[in-house]
C-alpha cells in the first residue's frame, strides 16, 4: 500500500472519528444534566489526554516551551480558550438541534473561519492572488451551504410544530429551540476555528520540535497539547460553572455515573483521535496534505455527522423538502470545501 493511500486511509479514519464524537451523547439518560456529561468530556479531552500523550511523544515538551518564551505561547493559548468556548456552544448545539444539523453548521462555518483569518492575518496579500480568489470562492460556497442548511432547520421546526399542533399529547416543550440553535451552532463554528487560528500562531513551537528527535508522527501533538490547555480554561471552568450554578456536583458521584463517564471518555478519545489520524494522514501525503487532505478530511467529517443524524431518527418525521435542503446544504458545503482545498493546492 503505497503512502498516499495510507495517507488517505488515515484521513478517513480521523474524519470518521471526527464525525462521530457526539455520538455518545445520544446514548445518556434523558434526565442527565448537560454539564454532568460535558464536564468530564472537557476535562478528559482538554487535560487527561493532552496531559498523558503530549509529553511521552514529544522529546522535551516543557524544555521547548521554556526556549520559546511565554509571549510567543501566549496567543497559542488565547486561540485555544476561545476554541474551548466553542467546544461548548458545540455541545449546546447538540442539544438543541441535533447532530445533523450541529455538524453541517459547526463544520460550514469552521470551514470559512478557519480558512479566512488565518491567510487575512498573516498573508493579506494572497488574497488578491489567483489563489487566494480561489479560496475566497470556496469560502463563499461554503457560505451557502450554511445558509441552505439553516434553511433547512427552520422548515423542518415549521413541520415540527404542524405535528404537534396534530398531536395533543405533544407540549410546547418538545419542540425544539431551532432559532437559538441556529445561532449557537454558526457561534460554534467561528470559535472552533481558532484551533487552526491558534495552530497558525505556533510556528515557533513548531520550529523547535521538528529541530529535536521527535517523531513525524508526533510532531503536531506539542502545539496542540497548548491549544487544549487554552481550551481547558473556558471548557472546564465552564463546566465547573455550571456543576455550581445547577447544584449537580452530586451526581458525579450518583447512581448511573460509570455510563455516563464512560461516554464522555469514549468521546473524549474520538475527539482527539481525529486531531492524531488527521496530523498522520497529511505527513502521508506530503504537499497534499493541507490541501486535498484538509478537503477530504472535513467532507467526510460532514457526511459522517450527517450520517448519525439521520440513523438516529433527528429528521424521522420533517417535511420531504426540509430533507432534501439538508442533503443539498451538505452538498454545497463538501463542493465548497472541495474548491478551498484547490486553492490550498495552487498556492505557492
Amino acid at each position: 500500500m503505497g503512502p498516499i493511500l495510507i495517507g488517505f486511509t488515515l484521513l478517513l479514519i480521523g474524519a470518521a472519528c471526527g464525525g462521530s464524537f457526539g455520538l455518545p451523547s445520544k446514548y445518556v439518560k434523558k434526565d442527565t444534566p448537560w454539564e454532568v456529561l460535558w464536564g468530564p468530556f472537557f476535562f478528559f479531552v482538554a487535560i487527561v489526554i493532552p496531559g498523558i500523550v503530549a509529553p511521552l511523544v514529544t522529546d522535551d515538551l516543557f524544555g521547548i516551551f521554556a526556549e520559546v518564551g511565554f509571549a510567543k505561547i501566549v496567543p497559542v493559548l488565547i486561540f485555544g480558550l476561545l476554541w474551548g468556548l466553542g467546544s461548548i456552544t458545540l455541545g449546546k448545539a447538540f442539544a438543541f438541534i441535533g447532530l445533523s444539523l450541529a455538524y453541517a453548521l459547526n463544520y460550514g462555518t469552521q470551514i470559512i473561519t478557519g480558512s479566512v483569518v488565518p491567510m487575512a492575518i498573516h498573508t493579506p496579500g494572497e488574497m488578491g492572488q489567483t489563489h487566494g480568489l480561489v479560496i475566497l470562492a470556496g469560502v463563499a460556497v461554503c457560505v451557502l451551504g450554511v445558509i441552505v442548511a439553516g434553511r433547512a432547520a427552520i422548515l423542518k421546526e415549521r413541520s415540527s410544530k404542524a405535528e404537534a399542533d396534530e398531536s395533543p399529547s405533544d407540549t410546547d416543550s418538545k419542540s425544539p429551540k431551532m432559532l437559538i440553535g441556529l445561532i449557537i451552532g454558526i457561534l460554534s463554528g467561528v470559535l472552533c476555528a481558532c484551533y487552526s487560528i491558534g495552530f497558525s500562531f505556533a510556528g515557533p513551537v513548531n520550529n523547535l520540535v521538528a529541530k529535536s528527535s521527535t517523531a513525524a508522527w508526533a510532531t503536531a501533538w506539542a502545539p496542540t497539547a497548548l491549544i487544549l490547555w487554552g481550551g481547558a480554561l473556558s471548557a472546564c471552568g465552564y463546566g465547573v460553572w455550571e456543576l455550581t450554578k445547577n447544584k449537580t456536583w452530586g451526581q458525579l458521584a450518583g447512581p448511573g455515573i460509570g455510563r455516563t463517564l464512560i461516554l464522555a471518555f469514549v468521546m473524549a478519545i474520538l475527539h482527539d483521535a481525529a486531531v492524531l489520524f488527521f496530523g498522520l494522514g497529511a505527513i502521508h501525503i506530503g504537499n497534499l496534505g493541507e490541501s486535498v487532505g484538509y478537503a477530504v478530511f472535513m467532507s467526510f467529517g460532514i457526511i459522517v455527522g450527517n450520517f448519525h443524524g439521520f440513523r438516529t431518527g433527528e429528521w424521522k418525521g420533517a417535511s420531504p423538502q426540509s430533507v432534501k435542503l439538508i442533503l443539498a446544504g451538505i452538498a454545497i458545503l463538501i463542493l465548497g470545501v472541495a474548491i478551498l482545498g484547490t486553492g490550498k493546492w495552487m498556492a505557492p
